[in-house]
């Protein structure tokens, strides 16, 4: 695939992850700078389609990303967004006034559900007990879902064996999970960003952000990325008192 179709489909993927409409040829050239016609753009996001990376929702002369536009978007073009100054202060406020490990990863789940806008859910160190925050964001992030997918969603995330299978195959690198990619089959509408905290044989647990496809999937690896290496300070410098 040609690196300007790899830009095209980077293009789609922001575009409706910001507006959640189908993105055309012509707001493409306007607003990402390609230096090619509309038309170039129609060419190359027919090849994107015929790939199965794009589609056409309805009758609607834009396209929107496939699953599998996600996944190649995540494993060959998503770059890892810096946190802004106000995203790092507010992690490091939080961390600091923890007294303890339960009311850091509690205060830690609401903010990871404020920074992410989507589903927060953390695993305690080595012990079967799951905090979840946020799930108000999946309603309010699937405005254009039909209440039958997003229900049984919501009483999945009420199954504590449920949140522990989520997070049970996280490693200490980041790793994302989309639509059918997730194992438990009422989670197969979402995605999941997740990694493990503490690890080298050390006391270690996991966190994940849960939300649909649809997701900003550069800022939430980096987000679920700075938040777990906090956690693991914190529980090191826990260990060493």
């Amino acid at each position: 695939m040609q690196e300007r179709q790899l830009e095209i489909l980077r293009a789609i993927v922001d575009e409706y992850v910001a507006t959640e409409e189908p993105v055309g040829s012509k707001a493409i050239a306007e607003r990402h700078g390609l230096g090619v016609s509309p038309a170039t753009i129609r060419n190359d996001m027919a090849v994107l389609e015929d790939a199965g990376l794009i589609k056409q929702p309805h009758t609607s002369a834009g396209r929107i990303p496939t699953n599998t536009g996600y996944r190649l978007f995540v494993d060959k073009i998503a770059t890892i967004k810096p946190l802004s100054t106000a995203e790092r202060r507010a992690i490091e406020t939080f961390m600091s006034n923890a007294n303890n490990l339960d009311e850091l990863l509690a205060r830690t789940a609401k903010l990871l559900a404020q920074l992410t806008k989507q589903v927060a859910v953390i695993q305690y160190p080595d012990e079967n007990k799951v905090v979840l925050a946020g799930t108000a964001n999946l309603a309010r992030n699937s405005s254009q879902e039909s209440a039958a997918s997003i229900f049984p969603v919501l009483e999945a995330l009420e199954e504590q064996v449920v949140l522990l299978k989520l997070l049970a195959d996280a490693n200490d690198q980041v790793r994302v999970r989309i639509g059918k990619e997730q194992a438990e089959k009422s989670l197969q509408t979402t995605s999941l960003v997740s990694v493990e905290f503490g690890g080298r044989g050390k006391t270690h647990g996991a966190i994940g952000v849960l939300g649909p496809t649809r997701m900003d999937y550069s800022g939430t690896m980096t987000t679920v990325n700075a938040v777990a290496r906090y956690i693991g300070e914190f529980i090191s410098e826990e260990t060493r008192g």
